[in-house]
């Protein structure tokens, strides 16, 4: 009888032990507000909201969709991040290469065109030069063709490059929303020490705690 009793005790604290452990592992923690419960499970990466019997599911802020969004229309990724106030910038900073591309290669064709009827010496044609170009000399003309040319080259480059921006922007602030930056965010001042120059001084760090 004692040995039954001592192995049954022994069976009891093994399954305590291992529902304490499964209970640890799996652990609910429910926070409580004025008309929903919040139900965080550590199992699941995405939160859920029990409201009145029912669980919705609480879709996180996808840093690719605003990727995505942005690379494909300029704007719509800021548009998704709730950045509403970007927008305008965003086109500003389109609109002066794209003004840039579409001035330079209006005179580029202009240039183009007399320089190639003066070349030719088609008189024919020379009605069809600007008038803001028929007194300029064919060195002159063949100078400026050149100049608008790598001035429209260089537009598309900068128009390219502040696309990318954008999808930049849109990227980063993406991955940001995912940041706590509530009152538990801390900056401090501490001494430090450069190992390289071989000298001391003092260090700022700014601590940045990451939703859980």
């Amino acid at each position: 009888m004692k040995v039954a009793l001592n192995i049954f005790f022994v069976v009891l604290v093994c399954a305590t032990t291992r529902l304490s452990a499964q209970s640890g592992n799996n652990k609910v923690i429910a926070v409580k507000t004025d008309s929903t419960t919040r139900v965080r499970n550590p199992a699941f990466s995405k939160d859920t909201l029990k409201t009145n019997g029912r669980i919705d599911s609480v879709a996180k802020h996808d840093p690719r969709k605003a990727t995505l969004r942005s690379a494909l229309v300029p704007g719509w990724g800021q548009a998704y991040n709730k950045e509403y106030w970007k927008i305008p910038f965003v086109y500003a900073v389109l609109a002066v290469p794209a003004g840039f591309f579409i001035y330079n290669q209006t005179w580029y064709k202009r240039t183009k065109k007399a320089f190639e009827i003066r070349i030719t010496k088609d008189s024919a044609n020379y009605p069809l030069i600007h008038p803001k170009l028929k007194d300029i000399r064919d060195e002159s003309l063949r100078s400026y063709r050149n100049e608008f040319r790598r001035t429209k080259d260089y537009a598309i480059l900068y128009f390219l490059a502040a696309w990318g921006l954008n999808v930049a922007d849109a990227t980063v602030f993406a991955h940001l929303k995912d940041f706590d930056v509530s009152d538990d965010l801390s900056f401090r001042i501490k001494p430090g020490y450069s190992p390289f120059a071989n000298t001391s001084g003092l260090s700022l760090v700014l601590t940045v705690k990451n939703h859980p």
